[in-house]
């Protein structure tokens, strides 16, 4: 019975620990930056490498999220709609990409990158895109478009991107 008590105690003990390492708090913003001098001034116009290693990237436009935020934004929405347009009239599956730049947690950052890619399946699926055509994915910060540890490529870092499905 004692030898019981003691096994369970252990394992409460061990859930608790790892629910506490689990667990981090919501990144908050920082004015601050790390002065790197990032060589990208301007959007990043070279292809990055295939995400999935296999599928091929679409000829479509990137959108790029607020810090923290997953909601297209306001001067992103012309470029989704466009996006919109071109994937309702292709063939085949796309797959939705979401990113984020380096801060926060891995397990919190893999979140936000499924929101932003969850946003953009809703707006195309809203503008008229077969949900059945389309899946998301998350890379969370893994994927960089744009090396740096300041605003001037976290920026870039942010952002849904698009591949063809299998």
């Amino acid at each position: 019975m004692r030898a019981s008590i003691a096994r369970f105690t252990t394992a409460v003990a061990v859930v608790i620990a790892m629910g506490a390492i689990g667990c981090q708090s919501k990144p908050k913003p920082t004015t601050e930056t790390t002065k790197t001098d990032s060589e990208w001034k301007e959007q990043p116009t070279t292809p990055r490498e295939s995400s999935t290693g296999m599928s091929k990237k679409l000829d479509l436009t990137t959108i790029y999220f607020d810090f923290d935020k997953s909601d297209i934004r306001a001067d992103q929405r012309d470029a989704a709609k466009a996006d919109a347009a071109k994937v309702k009239g292709m063939t085949g599956s796309v797959v939705i990409e979401g990113n984020t730049d380096e801060r926060g947690s891995e397990e919190y950052n893999l979140a936000l990158g499924e929101r932003r890619a969850n946003s953009v399946k809703r707006y195309f699926v809203d503008s008229g895109v077969p949900g059945s055509r389309l899946s998301t994915v998350s890379f969370g910060e893994s994927r960089p478009a744009v090396q740096g540890h300041d605003e001037s490529a976290w920026k870039y870092n942010r952002r849904v991107d698009f591949s063809a499905g299998n």
